[in-house]
């Protein structure tokens, strides 16, 4: 009975650890496993017992330092995070695909350009379909461009400019606005993202147009030598492949000349200077509610009221310099416009070559006139030989019957007459031009 007892408490063990190996892992979130506050934020990737959530895309995140993850985030996730409506999220859905589009809201920025999906924030950026053959060139210049810091190197290098820059209210440490835009020299980080996504999406286009002129010219001048159904289907096809991607290179350089008609749209883009702005806005307000605890003077109160409201406007005086990225948008604005140059030559290029197709084409079509009206005259010469030859056939009595020899005369006469009067009419054809000389 002891071994027996002994043996038991090792027997249910084992077996109790066997089940708990083969047994498949509870859902995260289910019955009995602690809540993850941060499931809805991160949305990490889908572990084995894991369920995928209904709805969730994959994103890439990139923050300012250069590290990226893979993270799955849904709707709602994107949202709360980003603080952008839903019909943004349509916008970067598949039914507005091949649309181009630049948004600007409170905390970031929407950027739909051809395959570039992304939510660009002040810190950070969200990538929609990472993985896409189109998107991974963005990736890697993302991962080229993109600063790579550790955060402690990041932490004490903001620290020693933080105190350098920085001066005391109260209790209360604020940055300098010349200081701070000592700082903003160098583009911010979304407008690094920008540029990094308008070079690949201008690329992309160029080495499109590229490959449309590498083939269009060789194809046209097939055309011109030789018009036949084959040569014309692939011109075809050329000229709707040269108005799609007219179509998407408009589209693109269309959006970026409504953001430099418009200086509110880019100075709603400088997402870190508005960063910026709020903290000092917040940490001015909290200066002021300290002063007036602590000072019992009403002229006091109204003194460091005036003092934080001189800081404010001078921090939001620069609201309007848009400067950087005015720079910024026409030089790729420039770069789209050589781009539909191109498109356009090739389309001129398709254009005359179809006006020497068609001219080609009415010479061949008057030559048959030409030929037809010819063809008419003999036929009408050839038809008055044959009213006589069919005259003469009829049983009527002539005395040109009886005579010996007359057959071989009259019919050399009639032709001749019937050659003089072909000769006669094409001559009278030529005097009015109607044949070519």
């Amino acid at each position: 009975m002891g071994k027996k007892a002994a043996s038991s408490p090792r027997t249910t063990g084992w077996r109790r650890l066997k089940r708990s190996t083969e047994s498949p892992s509870p859902p995260v979130g289910g019955a009995g496993s602690p809540p993850n506050n941060n499931s809805n934020l991160i949305g990490a990737s889908v572990g084995k017992g894991k369920k995928k959530t209904g709805g969730a895309k994959l994103w890439m995140r990139f923050d300012q330092s250069g590290r990226s993850e893979l993270v799955e985030l849904d709707k709602s996730a994107i949202i709360r995070r980003a603080a952008i409506p839903a019909r943004d999220l349509r916008i970067l859905g598949p039914v507005f695909s091949h649309s181009s589009s630049i948004l600007a809201r409170e905390k970031a920025m929407v950027v739909n350009l051809e395959f570039i999906k992304a939510i660009v924030m002040a810190e950070e950026v969200l990538l929609l379909d990472p993985l896409r053959q189109e998107v991974l060139p963005f990736v890697d210049q993302l991962r080229q461009q993109l600063p790579h810091r550790s955060p402690s190197h990041a932490a004490g290098h903001r620290d020693e400019q933080d105190n350098g820059m920085r001066v005391s209210t109260g209790r209360q440490w604020l940055p300098v606005p010349e200081a701070t835009e000592g700082l903003q020299c160098e583009l911010p980080f979304e407008f690094q993202v920008l540029e990094i996504a308008l070079e690949v999406v201008c690329i992309y286009l160029d080495s499109s147009v590229a490959d449309l002129e590498r083939n269009a010219y060789p194809v046209l001048d097939e055309l011109a030598r030789n018009v036949s159904t084959k040569n014309l289907e692939h011109v075809r096809s050329l000229k709707s492949n040269l108005t799609r991607l007219l179509a998407r290179v408009q589209k693109v350089r269309d959006e970026i000349e409504h953001l430099l008609d418009d200086n509110e749209d880019m100075a709603q883009l400088y997402l870190t200077r508005k960063w910026i702005q709020n903290q000092q806005s917040d940490a001015l307000l909290g200066a002021v509610a300290s002063n007036s605890i602590v000072t019992a003077s009403p002229r006091l109160r109204r003194l460091s009221s005036t003092r934080s409201g001189s800081l404010v406007t001078s921090n939001f005086q620069n609201d309007d310099d848009v400067e950087d990225l005015e720079m910024l948008l026409e030089a790729y604005f420039m770069q789209l416009d050589g781009t539909r140059n191109k498109i356009l030559s090739v389309r001129e290029y398709i254009d005359d070559t179809e006006d020497y197709v068609n001219i080609q084409l009415d010479n061949q079509r008057n030559e048959l006139i030409q030929l037809q009206l010819t063809l008419t005259i003999a036929s009408f010469a050839i038809a008055a030989e044959t009213l006589i030859a069919g005259l003469f056939g009829m049983n009527i009595p002539c005395p040109l019957y009886k005579m010996d020899g007359i057959f071989g005369f009259f019919v050399g006469g009639t032709s001749a007459g019937c050659l003089l009067l072909f000769l006669l009419v094409l001559g009278y054809a030529r005097w009015k031009k109607l044949l070519g000389s």
